[in-house]
């Protein structure tokens, strides 16, 4: 072989792969020669390749280029004419097979798109089955953001550390009087004197403001109130709450609608709780909690010593520690400004009076028990003690307008119900300029007892009927400073028939104590859950202070006995509907018996 041949066979071959687009383009058309002028026209029968002893000396040329390109190696002797026939039917070899695939390529083209595996044609759905399709997208989409918390990773970090909670209650209340009542005036209304503007004048013709104890009412009253609990890390949270109000009582957040002036008035809204806390317990049932600020209640007690809605100001300590298994003990302990003196106390005068502070200390300890499997209990003993509480009498002096102040105006409480024994604050010196004590007598009325309240307070939890459980609940105190000798020489209320130009005797007492049975759900979780409750309750007039009881039961305040009866319903998990019927009747003074039904709907979120 040629020492060129190799070289040109590898150009035959590429020329070949070059020039099959132009045959395949001209689909391979016959090459028009005479007879046995070509190679591509002389083939073996049996293998379809061309006779080499057919190939002429000279072939003719064609309209193929690469059998024209063979034939011309073939002439140079490059190429034998056994090699020249097998490439030459290997090229048309080739050519048939682009021609096939290409027409292959052709119908797929003229195909519709083949649907992709996850593709379905379907040419109608019902509506029901639209419908139940996107419930159960939906819900798998709702479960998928839950367990990944969407909305947490979407929202900022620091809202993480807030924890909203509210309620809104609407009530019914009707108030009801016996017909016996007193209604000659026996029933001042010491706050309404207290918190005005200006002292009653006593030697007026006019009355004391007094209480209503013979006209029923009924009143439709709306409680609404918003808060957030604050993680602020390290031990250290906070809270604050707003509520509704018709003025700035600590015991009622109650607003009557229709009330504020009427027509549709906008209603107050007040800061009902602010406070700092910092627990420095160990944990695993164990605490020590500090708190500062504006809170709720921190004792263990009832609503005859402390209303439900009560708030505490100032600074608490609150711990527990576990015994056993069985047991712990706890205790709190507090000091809380009830009341401090007005900065330019008095006012309409250069010379300033001394502070006349108030200030309540309290401590209480106790224990939880778990006596068996069904059987809980809590005892806690507490001491409760009010510095400068109750009022005292001026220095003397002669008021000559309502603007005059007495040094001890402060003394008076800035918030009272009814129940406590009062006594008259100035000292008023009769004189030519009053007409010897016949007018300008100006006068504010102040506690006539001091109060230092030691109480028991106990819980007693049957759960043998889970989910019902028993419940009995009691508490009794003693104001161990009441002096009824000391109260009888100042008081102007509580006391019995006058015989004469001679006052009754003072009446008041220092005891109170109350005594609930409860039954139903522990907790109302769902519809249908239920509670029931009884109790009884008997609180003499100056065994607490007045200002701060509860609220609702004979109207509010002290000097009361009576029972309540009531219960509740939940409609869901956040709704619940309640019963209340509470009858009293007045222990000590004139006679006044009070009845009232409250039906409450409770929403909580």
């Amino acid at each position: 072989m040629s020492p060129t041949r190799p070289f040109a066979i590898a150009a035959i071959l590429g020329a070949s792969s070059l020039l099959q687009a132009e045959d395949v383009a001209t689909e391979s058309t016959p090459v028009a020669t005479p007879d046995k002028v070509s190679l591509a026209e002389s083939t073996d029968p049996t293998t379809s390749a061309p006779l080499v002893s057919d190939l002429p000396a000279t072939p003719a040329p064609t309209s193929n280029v690469t059998v024209n390109l063979i034939n011309r190696l073939v002439q140079k002797g490059i190429l034998s004419k056994e090699e020249a026939a097998e490439m030459i039917s290997q090229a048309e070899a080739d050519a048939q097979t682009a021609q096939q695939n290409a027409a292959a390529q052709a119908d797929i083209a003229a195909l519709p798109p083949a649907p992709s595996p996850d593709d379905m044609r379907v040419t109608y759905i019902p509506e029901v089955v639209k419908n139940n399709m996107r419930d159960e997208i939906k819900q798998e989409l709702m479960a998928t953001a839950r367990e990944e918390q969407w909305a947490a990773k979407s929202a900022p970090d620091w809202t993480s550390k807030f924890r909203p909670f509210g309620d809104i209650r609407t009530r019914y209340d009707g108030t009801f009087f016996g017909d016996g009542n007193d209604d000659t005036g026996a029933f001042p209304n010491f706050n309404a004197i207290n918190t005005s503007s200006t002292p009653f004048d006593t030697s007026g013709t006019q009355f004391s403001p007094q209480y209503n104890v013979n006209e029923d009412r009924k009143r439709t009253r709306l409680r609404a109130r918003l808060g957030t609990d604050i993680m602020l890390g390290d031990g250290f949270n906070a809270g604050v709450r707003v509520a509704t109000g018709e003025s700035n009582s600590p015991t009622s957040p109650n607003q009557t609608l229709g009330g504020s002036g009427g027509d549709f008035s906008k209603y107050q809204i007040w800061l009902d709780r602010a406070f700092v806390s910092y627990d420095a317990g160990p944990g695993d049932g164990q605490e020590l909690v500090f708190l500062l600020g504006r809170f709720d209640n921190p004792f263990f007690s009832t609503e005859i010593l402390w209303d439900d809605d009560l708030g505490f100001d100032g600074l608490a300590l609150r711990g527990k520690v576990r015994i056993n298994d069985c047991a712990s003990t706890f205790f709190t302990a507090g000091y809380f400004p009830v009341y401090n003196t007005d900065f330019n106390f008095a006012s309409n005068q250069p010379s300033k009076f001394a502070s006349t502070d108030k200030w309540l200390t309290g401590a209480q300890v106790g224990i939880d028990w778990k006596i068996t499997d069904d059987l809980t209990a809590k005892f806690g003993i507490a001491y409760y003690d009010f510095d400068g509480i109750s009022g005292e009498l001026s220095d003397p002096f002669t008021p000559l307008s309502a603007s005059d102040a007495g040094n001890t105006d402060t003394t008076r409480p800035g918030f009272a119900q009814r129940g406590n024994t009062y006594m008259a604050l100035r000292d008023i010196v009769p004189t030519a300029a009053n007409d010897f004590g016949t007018k300008y007598q100006y006068q504010y009325y102040g506690l006539a007892s001091e109060f230092r309240n030691l109480t028991i307070t106990g819980r007693l939890d049957y759960d043998h009927f889970d989910p019902v459980r028993l419940s009995l609940l009691g508490e009794v105190t003693k104001n161990i400073a009441f002096d009824s000798s000391a109260i009888n020489k100042k008081a102007v209320n509580n006391r019995g028939p006058s015989a004469g130009n001679n006052p009754g005797a003072f009446e008041g007492g220092d005891t109170a104590w109350n005594l609930t049975f409860q039954v139903g759900k522990p907790a109302m979780e769902k519809f249908g859950d239920w509670q029931a409750n009884f109790g009884y309750r008997y609180v003499e007039s100056d065994a607490v202070v007045d200002g701060f009881t509860d609220s609702d039961f004979g109207g509010g305040g002290t000097n009361v006995q009576g029972y309540t009866l009531g219960g509740f319903m939940a409609l869901s998990p956040a709704v619940r509907l309640g019963l209340r019927w509470m009858s009293s009747d007045e222990v000590a003074g004139p006679p006044l018996s009070t009845d009232v039904l409250q039906i409450d709907l409770n929403a909580k979120f």
